[in-house]
């Protein structure tokens, strides 16, 4: 048989001679029976990252349609041109979360049932929308008046990625309160490959938030931060430990990581950890390593630190 031809066949002659069989062999012996890693064992549909890309795209197209849309639209199409935005990424986001609530539950369900929890799910999600933009804008407000850089709205919203990372965040926050944690974290991870901003969905932020510059800014799960935040790069909002149970398991879901007050900005490269209350009003200088509670209107810097490891 000529397989010159065929670039399938002509791959599998070309590597017949490197023992192939075995290899796939020895694949299928980790797999299935000395580190079977499947979920209750069994092969599921997984949710998919691209299928998530193209949701988000059109979500943030019925956010904020004329920037992330069509740049021309009248007062006559804009309305129809949002409901085809939204009709389309709702019928992909419903099965996405089906996928991604097999993986959630504690007990089995049929298929069914995983399907009906999923279009009440994405049903909910929609009805949050016209809230999520409501606090975006205050969110992109407080980029342009914290941010003298900024010359208009229109740039924040196509070439801030503090701006970018938020609405994802918003959106997975959104999610992870409604029942699906995988899906909101695949949001998370989403946003974080394209703006290097590690946000995890189930930390609560306020709104009036702005990362400036952002790159290396890490929120972790149980962080709580109130209105009108401002951080700046490389900052870490982090855990200090963490706890194990008497199996030495580590102990998850216990808050462990910061409460952020009102009014509070964190310059770049500061690094706070553990569940301790940064007062509001307060300003926390670059480069601070911070692991204990600040009063109201405090204003640390690394020198302060310093003194204080030397006393």
């Amino acid at each position: 048989m000529d397989t010159s031809n065929t670039p399938e066949l002509s791959a599998l002659a070309d590597t017949a001679g490197l023992g192939l069989g075995t290899v796939v062999a020895g694949l299928r012996t980790s797999r299935e029976v000395t580190h079977k890693i499947r979920h209750r064992g069994e092969i599921r549909e997984l949710p998919s990252r691209e299928a998530m890309q193209e949701v988000l795209k059109k979500l943030m197209a019925a956010l904020f349609p004329t920037h992330y849309g069509h740049t021309v639209l009248s007062d006559e199409t804009i309305d129809y041109f949002v409901g085809s935005q939204l009709n389309a990424a709702l019928s992909v986001l419903g099965e996405q979360v089906r996928r991604g609530l097999y993986f959630g539950v504690d007990e089995p369900e049929d298929d069914e049932q995983l399907r009906a929890r999923a279009t009440v799910i994405t049903r909910e999600f929609a009805h949050q929308l016209p809230d999520i933009r409501d606090v975006l804008v205050s969110d992109i407000q407080a980029a342009y008046h914290g941010d003298p850089a900024a010359s208009s709205v229109s740039e924040i919203l196509l070439c801030y990625p503090g701006t970018t990372a938020i609405i994802y965040h918003r959106l997975a926050h959104a999610l992870h309160r409604l029942g699906a944690p995988l899906l909101a974290r695949l949001v998370a991870d989403i946003a974080h490959s394209g703006t290097g901003i590690d946000i995890h969905p189930a930390a609560q932020i306020a709104g009036s938030f702005f990362i400036d510059h952002g790159t290396g800014v890490v929120i972790g799960e149980t962080t709580i931060i109130g209105r009108n935040v401002r951080l700046y790069q490389q900052v870490t909002l982090g855990a200090k430990r963490f706890p194990t149970g008497p199996d030495g398991a580590l102990v998850k879901g216990i808050p462990r990581h910061p409460i952020v007050e009102d009014d509070v900005v964190i310059y770049a490269g500061a690094t706070v950890l553990g569940r301790i209350t940064i007062g509001q009003g307060s300003v926390i200088g670059g480069n601070v390593w911070l692991t204990h509670d600040v009063p109201a209107g405090s204003n640390i810097s690394q020198a302060e630190m310093l003194s204080d490891c030397t006393r």
